[in-house]
């Protein structure tokens, strides 16, 4: 079954479950009854299966994750209530005090915030380093490296790490390699066959498509063999369930405890998203390329940063990895942080605010909001300037978005 297919289709006819429903059944529902107590008494005990409690699981969120599964080609998915939800999820399952993390140094601000202020404080160390560099990734690994983290293309550095490398360094020390795919979506990138062993999303973006919904997926693509695991949790889980350990141990040991559940309204507009999910990916990036190669040739832009133009570090292997398409978010910098203001607050139909992925042209100041209380090295990191607006490029004409930056990069 093709992509487009799979992303309509699936998950909604779960062993005749919804009856002749066209679109998964929303299931706002915080608990399921039973007839008898042997009945939920059986559930319980893992005798049989069954709704108990939104919480744990629901139908509308079980059609979601078996969509988003299929699509990634994993073998198991789980639903969060948002992405940076999904993300701890992962490393709170594969980490324990004393472990350590290598993740690339050109992350998005939340999660980079995370790792530091929250993951740090239990004894978890995070070791930064530029992916790009193998050399350098070999040297940071040790027998308490638990996993390696990367995002498809970074925000809002926009690098694009180059997978088959990154997996093949870590094959060699059977770490698990985890890929926050937000920005390329299961469309214009499977990165399971080029090395992903657990895939993360931010479903709030490109997957919903809108701006109406909050939440998160992880996926097991079934690379990693978790009978071989260094995180003794998941080994001894793995005599039980075989290779599903992991979403095994995050389902029951993380997930439920912490309360990671997504609102199954949610869940259902995440669901509507996918059905679209290809249409929407091909015009975000025709878009975001006619968009950059205007600002490119406008004398007031200093530059112009997005990884579609040939002449950009990152073309070749984006090029590779996603088929020539190189998804909807651009940077560009102006001659200072008063001219991305005066820019930012003369566009009439762009958007300012802080989310991504959206049918609407959204642009943000990174410097002044998401990485207001990063120091300058670490927005140096992560490729933040107070000179530079991040553009998540929308889904309108392209001629009026150009019209709308026009008019504003005249007035400044």
């Amino acid at each position: 079954m093709d992509f487009e297919t799979k992303a309509i289709h699936i998950g909604l006819n779960q062993e005749n479950k919804f009856g002749s429903a066209t679109s998964v059944p929303l299931y706002q529902t915080a608990a399921f009854s039973f007839n008898t107590a042997e009945e939920l008494q059986e559930v319980f005990e893992g005798k049989r299966f069954g709704y108990v409690y939104t919480r744990i699981s629901n139908p509308t969120i079980t059609a979601f994750e078996l969509r988003i599964n299929s699509l990634e080609e994993g073998i198991g998915a789980i639903a969060t209530a948002s992405g940076m939800a999904a993300i701890a999820s992962v490393i709170f399952a594969l980490t324990e005090q004393g472990d350590e993390i290598i993740s690339s140094e050109s992350l998005f601000g939340g999660t980079y915030l995370f790792f530091n202020e929250v993951v740090s404080k239990y004894g978890v160390k995070i070791n930064y380093v530029d992916l790009n560099n193998i050399d350098s990734l070999k040297k940071l690994i040790n027998n308490k490296t638990r996993l390696i983290f990367l995002e498809s293309i970074s925000n809002p550095k926009l690098e694009i790490p180059n997978l088959k490398l990154i997996s093949n360094v870590a094959k060699e020390h059977n770490i698990p390699v985890v890929v926050d795919n937000t920005l390329t979506t299961p469309y214009l990138w499977c990165s399971k066959y080029f090395g992903a062993d657990i895939i993360v999303h931010s479903a709030t973006k490109y997957i919903t498509g809108n701006g109406t919904a909050i939440g998160g997926v992880l996926i097991d693509t079934g690379n990693y063999n978790w009978k071989d695991s260094s995180v003794n949790k998941i080994k001894e889980q793995s005599k039980k369930t075989g290779n599903l350990a992991f979403l095994s141990v995050v389902r029951s040991k993380i997930y439920q405890n912490i309360g990671f559940s997504p609102s199954p309204f949610n869940v259902f507009l995440h669901l509507l998203g996918l059905e679209t999910l290809h249409l929407r990916m091909e015009k975000h990036c025709s878009n975001a390329l006619a968009l950059s190669e205007y600002l490119k040739n406008h004398k007031k832009v200093v530059d112009v940063n997005y990884p579609g133009l040939k002449g950009n570090k990152f073309h070749l292997v984006g090029k590779e990895q996603f088929n020539n398409k190189f998804s909807g978010l651009l940077t560009f910098s102006l001659e200072s942080k008063q001219a991305c203001f005066n820019f930012i607050n003369n566009l009439k139909l762009v958007k300012n605010l802080a989310n991504l992925g959206d049918t609407r042209t959204l642009v943000i100041h990174p410097d002044s909001t998401i990485y207001i209380n990063c120091t300058q090295e670490e927005k140096k990191s992560a490729g933040v300037s107070d000179n530079m607006i991040r553009v998540s490029v929308g889904l309108e004409s392209i001629n009026d978005i150009i019209e709308d930056f026009s008019q504003s990069l005249e007035k400044i």
